[in-house]
């Protein structure tokens, strides 16, 4: 994707209520090709968005009234997938980095790099692009880095940001990590991951889902058996250990293995050779283990369904994978990844999802995390007729409305600016006739309009001026 075609002419709506800074932001933007619109608080920045939404917001977080957190945190519930960049003195980075923690795309500390805030806006722009969305890969790669690794993990929020910079820093040892996460949440592609960025990465990766298999099959599975072991065993056949050899075994719900295995488990860990079922002598192995769980493993040891010394021996480090709504900003990068995958399968020619649809992917509950997601979006490819998907496939594949729970006074609060909104749009801007349809007098309307900081040029069609 060209970045220079994704940013060329994109509109950028600047908030503060310092007029200077509001003009130096406006001309350098500008200088760059952007359009840019101001406000210069909370209120008059959810008015603009209403009528002409901006493809990126850049605030300052010190605002009368509602402050630049309070105007993200609006943002975020209305326009989930529009980016908000915020300029904060010092006294207010922690709040800043709280935000960006919840999903604000990024914060600059004044005095600012106007190149940094440049790069900051056009990064913003590419992950937010209307036509689909570059993976974390890509951007990587765009800016020299080859990270390869990472293929398939797609993301831009700090949470996943900061469980990579770990999973690439414990890549490069040979300890044994614990993945913990949600059923969903992406813990096989992050052993995966794990293994490609290790020097082991030439070596096989091998998984197996220890939940899945019965018990008295897992032991065979795991360390393999010797002709007339047991019923059945017409031969002689390696485990998973022997075929991880020289590679990394990836133990996937290590929680529901059975006590009895735990602690073979354990003595292969401590000897580093197995003894296939039958067998009389050990065969040597050299495997990095990688295992994951769903479940609590310290409410496991307490009630004595897992062995203590074998999680010290698996939670050398331990890597926790964040739930999907805990990392909302992430969703139309991995929806827009989806479609691609998807679209191609089937040999649609698919290009995303309508706007409304996309912002009720960013809101949805998703108890069933990323693999949810994907079946979402799968689903959705599979029925749609048009380029874009629409909502109401969308809310098909989910299954049942989505539901944003507000205070009385938040909605009250959300209605009455978007009532203003297409009363004068409708009147291009005109309030006598807006007042009257709205059963109101003109101070009254007028009150109303500055409540919100809402102007009736905003809404006028031409430079002409509207008789009031």
């Amino acid at each position: 994707m060209n970045p220079a075609a994704i940013t060329s002419g994109a509109h950028i709506l600047v908030v503060d209520d310092d007029e200077d800074i509001l003009r130096l932001l406006s001309i350098r933007l500008r200088a760059r090709g952007f359009r840019v619109s101001t406000a210069a608080s909370a209120e008059e920045a959810l008015g603009r968005i209403a009528v002409d939404p901006p493809r990126a917001v850049v605030s300052d977080v010190r605002l009368p009234g509602r402050d630049g957190l309070a105007l993200f945190d609006e943002i975020r519930g209305t326009w989930a997938t529009l980016p908000v960049i915020l300029l904060t003195a010092h006294g207010t980075i922690p709040d800043a980095v709280d935000a960006t923690s919840r999903g604000v795309f990024g914060y600059l500390t004044k005095p600012f790099d106007s190149q940094l805030l440049l790069e900051k806006i056009d990064q913003a722009l590419q992950l937010s692009a209307p036509s689909g969305a570059e993976s974390s890969v890509d951007l990587l790669a765009a800016a020299g880095q080859s990270e390869e690794w990472l293929a398939g993990i797609i993301f831009r929020s700090s949470r996943m940001s900061e469980l990579m910079a770990e999973a690439r820093m414990v890549a490069a040892s040979d300890a044994s990590v614990l993945i913990r996460g949600e059923s969903g949440s992406g813990k096989e592609v992050l052993a995966r991951a794990i293994h490609r960025a290790s020097p082991r990465a030439k070596g096989p990766f091998v998984a197996i889902n220890c939940g899945a298999i019965p018990e008295q099959l897992l032991e065979s599975e795991l360390f393999g058996h010797v002709k007339g072991a047991f019923t059945g065993a017409g031969n002689t056949r390696g485990g998973l250990f022997q075929a991880a050899d020289g590679g990394t075994l990836f133990l996937d719900e290590i929680g529901d293995m059975p006590l009895a295995l735990q602690v073979k488990l354990l003595r292969v860990l401590q000897e580093r050779a197995v003894r296939p079922v039958g067998a009389t002598r050990t065969v040597p192995v050299d495997v990095r283990l990688l295992s994951a769980t769903h479940r609590d493993l310290d409410a496991a040891m307490a009630a004595g369904q897992f062995r203590e010394d074998l999680y010290y021996r698996l939670d050398v480090v331990s890597l926790t994978l964040p739930k999907l709504e805990e990392r909302r900003e992430d969703i139309p990068l991995l929806a827009a990844y989806f479609v691609q995958q998807v679209a191609a399968r089937y040999g649609k020619p698919i290009h995303g999802f309508a706007p409304d649809a996309l912002e009720a992917l960013a809101t949805a509950a998703w108890p069933g995390n990323v693999r949810q997601l994907y079946n979402v979006v799968e689903q959705s490819c599979a029925l749609t007729a048009t380029p874009l998907i629409p909502l109401a496939l969308v809310a098909r594949a989910l299954r049942k409305p989505t539901l944003e729970a507000l205070s009385y006074t938040e909605a009250k609060h959300r209605f009455e600016r978007k009532y203003l909104v297409q009363l004068l749009k409708l009147t291009d801007g005109n309030v006598s006739d807006a007042a009257r349809i709205a059963d109101r007098n003109r101070t009254e309307f007028y009150r109303l309009l500055q409540k919100y900081d809402l102007t009736p040029g905003m809404f006028r069609n031409s430079g002409d001026p509207v008789p009031d």
